[in-house]
């Protein structure tokens, strides 16, 4: 190895680790680092299950939440690379009874790589499902005829979105004619000497898996999702780092070239329209300009998990980190990784971190400007909003002070809070019910997410988010909760 790639003393880093652990009462850590096709640096630290004294390794499974994402399409890509999928066909032309409902745009439109890149139209969306409550997770093509409606124009704007996962999984299934899970573990998993990765996992791996913590130290119980590509794979530090040594086309010797540099470097292309601020190519998260570097990754974030995945390619490295909890200590350590493998990245972290810092302090000055709303907007609005059970009326009414109210059939008018609009676009939440099965589980606000169509007409999404005060008797911290879309349209009447 050359004397510039020479092996950081990690020692620092590691007191530095454990120190904000212990501040901070994280349960669980762990890290892996690899350069030039070799792991340099792999520890885990306090407890993968802290009730029953099991201290987290390198080999420890942590939930890995959205890096499930880049995991999947390895998976797409795959079938992709054997012709059995085009990235660039209707994800419709490879699903069942469950078909993406073109609402702002048509369907067609909807491609896999769209999907893949959050470009796709489909809505923000995630769900828990828990073994001890009394609904269980719906059939996919359920969950499709339900929620997978274009809220967007294909190719109109970014917007992340978990139940786009869940249609690739399911294609990547049907196609394959596998479960997704045994797909993962067949074609990718063994062949790339990945043991202790799984989507979820079985009772042989459970004593080998980390608990998920809220920040308060509670156990959060075990769930799924209607999202498992997106969010239910498990892996340890070490897995991880293979995983993303095989994706820098530094296979190990006992890693199969399962995809080849050509289907590797298209993953991590970005193929959007130059007016879309996108930066997603098939999965992986790029960032053209951090630090002075490319970087390709992803993070992950949800009940009792913070996890980041961190590749530059040009220099050969990565990083893994992976906590049993909502902590800001994964990024943090990643970073702080990179920057002693690579110093100029380390020197332009740090100018941008004091840049931050003097930002933060200037705007704690500042009086905050009050939120304003474009004069387009202001009058009466009538139409509808789409849930799988009905069709509600739905009114809207933007008044010259920029206060605006909004009320769904019959019921109570609700002030709509932090109303604002950019580019045409009108957010805000207030207080309604939209009265379907799904939000009977969990209390909720509503989000509004529409998008100015010529001068009459508002469209995209109301969007239901489960309060974070409540969850059944207990904190909501300890079930993570749920957002689900509603196709919204109005018609401005005066």
């Amino acid at each position: 190895m050359p004397a510039s790639h020479a092996v950081p003393d990690w020692s620092k880093l590691r007191a530095s680790i454990e120190k904000r652990m212990l501040d901070d009462s994280v349960p669980g850590f762990a890290v892996a680092v690899a350069r030039g096709g070799r792991i340099l640096w792999e520890e885990g630290f306090g407890f993968a299950q802290r009730e029953q004294q099991i201290p987290a390794t390198s080999q420890t499974l942590f939930s890995l939440a959205s890096i499930s994402k880049p995991i999947a399409t390895t998976a797409l890509m795959l079938l992709h690379q054997r012709g059995q999928v085009d990235l660039d066909r209707p994800a419709n032309d490879y699903l069942g009874a469950g078909k993406i409902t073109g609402r702002a745009g048509a369907a067609s439109g909807a491609t896999l790589r769209r999907i893949a890149n959050h470009t796709s139209g489909l809505p923000m969306h995630w769900q828990f499902f828990y073994p001890d409550e009394a609904f269980p997770r719906p059939p996919m093509d359920e969950t499709i005829r339900r929620y997978a409606h274009l809220v967007s124009r294909p190719g109109e704007r970014s917007c992340y979105c978990n139940l786009g996962f869940g249609i690739l999984d399911e294609i990547v299934a049907r196609v394959s004619g596998k479960s997704f899970a045994d797909f993962l573990r067949q074609e990718i998993f063994l062949p790339l000497g990945m043991p202790r990765t799984a989507l979820n996992f079985d009772a042989a791996l459970a004593p080998y898996v980390a608990t998920r913590y809220a920040p308060d130290g509670a156990v959060i119980p075990f769930f799924t999702t209607d999202h498992p590509g997106a969010s239910e794979v498990f892996s340890s530090a070490r897995d991880l780092i293979r995983f993303a040594l095989f994706h820098l086309k530094a296979h190990l010797p006992d890693q199969k070239p399962i995809l080849t540099a050509a289907s590797i470097d298209e993953m991590q292309r970005v193929r959007v329209a130059k007016d879309i601020e996108a930066t997603f190519g098939v999965g992986w998260r790029v960032n053209r300009n951090h630090h002075g570097h490319t970087l390709v990754g992803h993070g992950g974030g949800m009940g009792g998990v913070s996890t980041q995945l961190l590749m530059v390619p040009a220099e050969g490295c990565a990083v893994a980190t992976l906590c049993n909890t909502n902590n800001k200590l994964p990024h943090e350590v990643a970073e702080e990784v990179l920057s002693a493998l690579l110093p100029r990245y380390g020197s332009l972290r740090a100018a941008a971190l004091k840049k931050e810092a003097a930002r933060k302090k200037a705007a704690a000055k500042a009086k905050p400007k009050p939120a304003k709303l474009e004069g387009s907007l202001r009058g009466h609005w009538k139409g509808t909003i789409h849930t799988y059970s009905a069709e509600l009326p739905f009114a809207l009414e933007v008044l010259p002070s920029g206060e605006v109210h909004a009320r769904i059939g019959e019921q109570l008018k609700a002030l709509v809070n932090g109303a604002k609009s950019k580019d045409g676009w009108l957010e805000g939440t207030f207080l309604g019910d939209l009265k379907t099965q799904d939000l009977t589980r969990r209390r909720y606000t509503l989000q509004l997410n529409l998008k100015r169509r010529g001068r009459n007409r508002l469209n995209g999404a109301v969007l239901s988010i489960s309060n974070q005060e409540h969850c059944d008797g207990a904190p909501a911290t300890h079930r993570p909760a749920s957002c689900l879309a509603h196709w919204t349209k109005l018609t401005k009447q005066r």
